[in-house]
């Protein structure tokens, strides 16, 4: 959901200002100390921030997506003007046909409405499988996550050692706030995704997302039939 920033509120462009030279100096610091490195963009506003922050300072950090199959008519309208502002295709990952028909062809094209374990089993065919294969032989991958964006990402942290992938990750935004990311999007005239402006603060899936009304969580539009406690689809799951 796009929120009202004032683009003449002093503190809040001081407090852009400060961040943004942290997180470049961070991605640099990055690409420069853990090549090869890459960025698993959503399309979601933050990573639209970092997608901006690397195209412009043109550094050698792959940019890649995740296609499930299922995503909104609007993400792939985004990725399509990604590549008309920034001339970024970007390097995209499919889950396995044969895993996909088989988990459908057991559970139903939509079983994953049916309990918390068939959802985490659709969503690691369509994500955390691809992204395995996005992540291998790489020392480092960067992602736009928040620590203010869901009850399971409090204490986020800039940097971490992630075991289940074996290497080093990065939130270069974990200490932005919405207005922050909102106010650099509008100072910078960064593309975003149009469900943004309908009331979507946070997109995957067309099935598994829906708007949120004012004053709801920013992330109770996913999955939303589920307890906060388990919105996660297994990208950002420690696994043994």
């Amino acid at each position: 959901m796009e929120i009202t920033v004032n683009l003449n509120d002093p503190a809040l462009l001081d407090a852009v200002a400060a961040r943004t030279t942290a997180a470049r100096a961070l991605l640099a610091r990055v690409a420069a100390d853990y090549a090869p490195a890459v960025f698993a963009n959503s399309l979601g506003a933050e990573d639209m921030v970092l997608t901006d922050l690397i195209v412009g300072d043109k550094l050698p950090i792959e940019i890649f997506s995740l296609d499930t199959g299922r995503l909104p008519l609007e993400t792939y309208d985004l990725i399509a003007e990604v590549k008309k502002r920034y001339g970024l295709a970007l390097k995209l990952y499919y889950p396995r046909h044969d895993l996909v028909e088989a988990w459908t062809r057991e559970n139903g094209i939509n079983g994953f409405y049916e309990s918390v374990d068939l959802r985490k089993g659709c969503c690691y065919v369509r994500k955390v499988e691809p992204l395995r294969r996005a992540l291998a032989g790489r020392k480092a991958w960067i992602t736009g996550m928040r620590a203010q964006q869901s009850a399971t990402r409090e204490g986020l942290p800039l940097q971490a050692f992630d075991e289940g992938n074996g290497l080093e990750k990065f939130n270069p935004l974990a200490d932005w706030s919405e207005k922050e990311v909102w106010a650099y999007i509008k100072q910078n005239g960064v593309p975003y995704n149009a469900l943004h402006d309908k009331f979507y603060p946070s997109i995957g899936c067309a099935p598994c997302t829906r708007s949120v009304t004012p004053g709801e969580d920013i992330r109770s539009g996913r999955w939303w039939w589920e307890n906060p406690e388990s919105k996660e689809c297994g990208l950002h799951v420690k696994r043994a």
